[in-house]
């Protein structure tokens, strides 16, 4: 080797050396291990609990929300812009802690949890995964509305958009709360406007709809059951019903939970039969049945109200219809709110579900 290719050789090592150098910094203080022995750390420890960790308590991170019940998730909330819709996942059970919801399960892996989409709406998919051109919910607006020992209230505002078109906007809010130990309640509300005019034909994927956990749907060993204690999709599907919901004994448990939409009476004028699925997929929404087009003109607003209920037991140990009654007679978080002459809160269902 001639000197100047050792000269070479020797320089080279040693870009190797200082790059390999600088590189193993960078990885250190990226990691959060770059104080030397002794300083000071600007985060402390803890030793007991926070006084926050106990009970109802949310964080937002961004186009994130997530709502613990004793320091531990009970729901999440995911609206980041990128995705097709804002949805719910997970929503756990309240005795094992697993969520009675799926996302991106098969079949339909396109199904995420709790959500509100549709397809066909004015041409646009605001439904199905693919391309966020041909449809796309975007949320503008989240915020935690409010939190206290209650009741945690989520808001958001979406606009429904897509190629230069946007023929919906909403405004919805959640109120998340614990009656009970072996009961935790989701009370929706939600009001969209229409920016143009709409007319939908058939849609047989619409609006407010859930995609269970697999080990409580039908073909995995759970059971499909509706207010008139009709069972599986056969003898619900089509049919009007206060609420409908899965449950079954839960994964690597004997313990049985469930998971219902309660479907209020005044959503879409008292006629609303449900779309089930024996894979776990359910929504009470007129759209696949229609025998005329269901039209909203430019600026009106079509309101819809649901509660969803997570459960431990059967519907009938969760009490299931009291619970509706409950809340269609008033005693739903935001009807209270409504109906307060203080405007102040009025308190969640509560006191029939202490009894388990």
């Amino acid at each position: 080797m001639s000197k100047s290719e050792v000269d070479r050789s020797k320089n080279y090592r040693r870009i190797r050396r200082r790059d390999l150098l600088a590189g193993t910094a960078a990885g250190i203080a990226a990691l959060g291990l770059g104080r030397l022995p002794g300083s000071v750390a600007h985060a402390i420890d803890y030793v007991e609990a926070p006084a926050k960790a106990v009970g109802i308590s949310a964080y937002q991170d961004g186009g994130h929300v997530f709502v613990r019940w004793n320091n531990t998730i009970a729901i999440g909330y995911r609206a980041n812009q990128s995705l097709k819709y804002p949805y719910f996942a997970p929503l756990m059970g309240p005795v094992t802690g697993l969520s009675l919801t799926t996302e991106s399960s098969l079949p339909y892996p396109h199904h995420r949890g709790l959500w509100l989409g549709c397809e066909p709406l004015n041409e646009g998919d605001f439904w199905s995964d693919g391309s966020l051109q041909t449809g796309q919910i975007r949320s503008t607006d989240l915020r935690v509305e409010s939190a206290n020992d209650s009741v945690v209230v989520i808001h958001d505002a979406c606009e429904w958009i897509r190629q230069q078109s946007s023929p919906l906007k909403d405004r919805r809010r959640f109120a998340f709360s614990v009656p009970s130990e072996r009961i935790r309640l989701l009370d929706v509300e939600i009001d969209l406007t229409a920016r143009e005019d709409l007319r939908i034909d058939h849609a047989k994927h619409s609006f407010f709809a859930l995609r269970a956990a697999a080990d409580i749907s039908p073909i995995h060993g759970g059971t499909l059951m509706n207010s008139s204690g009709a069972v599986g999709a056969a003898d619900t599907f089509g049919q009007p019903a206060s609420w409908c919901g899965y449950f079954g004994q839960r994964d690597r448990s004997d313990v049985v939970e469930g998971i219902a939409i309660l479907n209020h009476p005044d959503n879409f004028g008292g006629d609303c039969p449900w779309f089930t699925r024996n894979y776990g997929h359910l929504s009470p929404s007129p759209f696949n049945f229609l025998s005329t087009p269901w039209v909203l003109e430019r600026g009106a607003t079509l309101a819809l109200r649901y509660c969803v209920v997570l459960h431990a037991g059967t519907p009938q140990q969760a009490d299931l219809e009291g619970i509706y009654k409950q809340w269609v007679n008033g005693d739903g978080w935001f009807i209270s709110m409504r109906k307060s002459s203080t405007g102040q809160f009025a308190g969640p269902i509560s006191s029939a579900l202490e009894k388990e």
